[in-house]
């Protein structure tokens, strides 16, 4: 908990100074905003099957570039294009174990006095495409924002750690994740602060993950702040 409020100043002390370099210079008429995001997330577990549950925290990390291409005279409707990188974990009570025959079995870990800890993580490359309104204009830089988008993400890595009473289990690059995740964002504020929302569109993992049986069709919501610098 400490370590997110310090991120979370560390961003806003930057905007900050980075805010009070930018007055002093020239007007620009073909100005850009936003080319710059770093967010800090919740993640939540969508259409989770039965007894399945999330406890403590789990966290997702997000930041990278977007080149900002207003399409009116204004400047301030703009399509954004961009390239960013995505740490995610998740820590909840669905257990992933290496069988005999090497494959994954996926079970639900309904006694929680049998372990302190379980979660699995992945880290994205992402491609995120927007349509952004603001109330900006060339010399103020403080406005309103409202940017809706959609999000294709690469899973380059993915790993999991289970702490029971009587053995530690990690493992890394599990087949049943889905490589391709896509899903749809908002992002709305003022100035610094912005609420950001993400929802996945397709499932966690692919059709081969199941509990007895049942395919595991839960998906990603994650919810939090974007921060956006110039």
């Amino acid at each position: 908990m400490k370590i997110l409020i310090f991120i979370v100043f560390f961003l806003f002390g930057f905007q900050f100074s980075f805010s009070q370099e930018i007055e002093n210079k020239p007007v620009d008429s073909l100005y850009k905003e936003d080319q710059f995001y770093a967010g800090l997330t919740y993640n939540f577990l969508a259409n989770k099957p039965t007894n399945l549950g999330q406890s403590g925290f789990s966290l997702g990390f997000h930041f990278g570039f977007i080149k900002d291409m207003p399409i009116n005279k204004n400047r301030n409707v703009a399509i954004g294009v961009g390239l960013g990188y995505s740490a995610n974990s998740y820590n909840q009570n669905l257990q992933i174990a290496k069988n005999n025959t090497g494959s994954y079995d996926y079970t639900i870990l309904e006694d929680k006095s049998t372990y302190s800890r379980n979660k699995f993580s992945n880290h994205f490359i992402e491609l995120p495409i927007e349509f952004r309104w603001r109330t900006s204009n060339a010399t103020d830089y403080e406005f309103w924002r409202i940017y809706s988008g959609f999000k294709l993400s690469y899973m380059v890595a993915n790993n999991t750690k289970y702490v029971g009473n009587t053995e530690s289990l990690t493992y890394k690059g599990i087949p049943e994740f889905n490589e391709f995740q896509y899903g749809v964002s908002l992002c709305a504020g003022y100035n610094t602060w912005n609420f950001y929302v993400y929802y996945a569109l397709n499932p966690i993992f692919s059709s081969k993950a199941k509990i007895e049986g049942q395919s595991i069709d839960m998906n990603a919501l994650k919810i939090g702040l974007m921060f956006y610098i110039l």
